[in-house]
């Protein structure tokens, strides 16, 4: 394209100063003046240098990256915290600085940390010396929670100092700056974000704790209090319940969310203990979170309280009927992978179909070697009254 004064100008040369002016090229136009600050500029995707995807906790929760951990209060979710910060200060955790100690921020406000947080942290088995504390000083000499996202530029300077390779925010939304709308998706953006670049230019990993609103379903993300951005912008999500099918009071972890990774990763059966600790005014006691290894219920399934919608009751009546009877025929329990295959083939049930079957008619996951089986514990008088009803049929015909 011509500049529109290009051909006006060779019409009527000039002499004297304005001669040396340089024009722009005739077939380009000049780059746009700035607006208000700010310019457009385009980069080659070609240019771009591709990096792998990191993992604090192989698999499951991001370096660099935000992952949020939703459930219900009261089931350990603190506990898990501490338990995660521990691994992160000792160099326990499959990942990225297995073997590696790094420092661990934590940001808290709903719990004290002489009565509750350090006793937590110690019982988990943390090294002290790598958990920090962060508090916000005021010109005043007043101390001040953190605020998000106003303290990000300051809180990535002692992550650098500190060598921090985990901030865990307990819970997320506590931190977030009092003006911000939580509930406006637009306005918590505005919050989290910051957060995120945060994760990626100090290269350390953000776990920060969700609470479930009261809605009901098998969808995590969409329980979380406050405005769908909290799943949206986190990369990753840890999901938390109780199994109330189970007699042992244990709960589970379940991947909720991977954008950077896979979500068919196992579950984790956890429990809560109680231990003893020293303090200077005499024995006191904290929780500690124990893992006891991988199981095949998802939290999806331990969340589905609501009532089946109309038209789901019969389908679901007839898989957890056909589940029932499957197992009853196979002696009481019978391969998880068997049962998926043979629930598909008799009525194209899925597998989430059939783990909500497992809940509803009381089954249970158990592993054998390197196989889950699904076991049904009946009374014995249950069974008393099959083998009856058996017999009887066998007379009838």
């Amino acid at each position: 394209m011509t500049h529109p004064n290009t051909a006006a100008r060779h019409l009527h040369p000039v002499d004297g100063p304005e001669a040396a002016i340089p024009e722009p090229p005739p077939d380009e136009d000049p780059p746009p003046a700035p607006t208000g600050g700010r310019r457009v500029t385009l980069t080659p995707a070609a240019g771009i240098r591709l990096r792998p995807t990191y993992w604090l906790w192989d698999g499951r929760i991001p370096h660099g990256a935000l992952t949020i951990g939703p459930g219900r209060e009261g089931i350990g979710k603190s506990l898990f915290c501490a338990w995660l910060a521990a691994r992160v200060t000792l160099g326990e955790l499959p990942g990225l600085h297995l073997g590696q100690p790094r420092g661990v921020i934590y940001a808290a406000t709903e719990d004290s940390w002489e009565r509750t947080l350090a006793g937590r942290l110690i019982a988990a088995g943390a090294d002290m010396q790598r958990v920090y504390r962060v508090e916000v000083e005021h010109v005043t000499g007043h101390t001040l929670p953190l605020s998000l996202p106003r303290d990000c530029d300051a809180l990535a300077g002692e992550m650098a100092v500190h060598d921090i390779g985990l901030l865990v925010v307990d819970p997320l939304m506590s931190v977030v700056d009092a003006t911000i709308n939580v509930n406006q998706d637009r306005d918590l953006r505005g919050a989290l974000e910051p957060l995120v670049r945060l994760a990626d230019t100090a290269e350390c990993a953000i776990f920060g704790l969700a609470h479930f609103n009261k809605a009901s379903g098998t969808d995590v993300l969409s329980r979380i209090t406050g405005s769908r951005a909290f799943s949206a912008v986190a990369r990753a999500a840890i999901a938390f319940a109780r199994d109330t099918t189970s007699d042992d009071g244990t709960c589970v972890i379940s991947q909720a969310k991977n954008n950077l990774g896979s979500l068919d990763l196992p579950s984790y059966r956890y429990t809560v203990e109680s231990v003893e600790l020293d303090t200077d005014e005499g024995p006191a006691s904290w929780g500690r979170l124990v893992m006891l290894g991988e199981t095949d219920v998802h939290v999806n399934e331990l969340l589905d309280d609501a009532p089946p919608a109309k038209g789901e009751a019969s389908e679901r009546d007839e898989v957890r009927t056909w589940l029932r009877e499957y197992l009853r025929s196979q002696g009481g329990s019978a391969p998880a992978a068997d049962i998926t295959e043979q629930g598909h083939a008799a009525g194209m049930y899925s597998k989430d179909q059939l783990k909500r079957a497992k809940t509803d008619i009381g089954a249970r996951s158990v592993k054998d070697g390197t196989a889950w089986v699904w076991r049904l514990d009946e009374p014995d008088d249950t069974k008393g009254a099959r083998e009856q009803e058996r017999k009887g049929a066998g007379v009838r015909s």
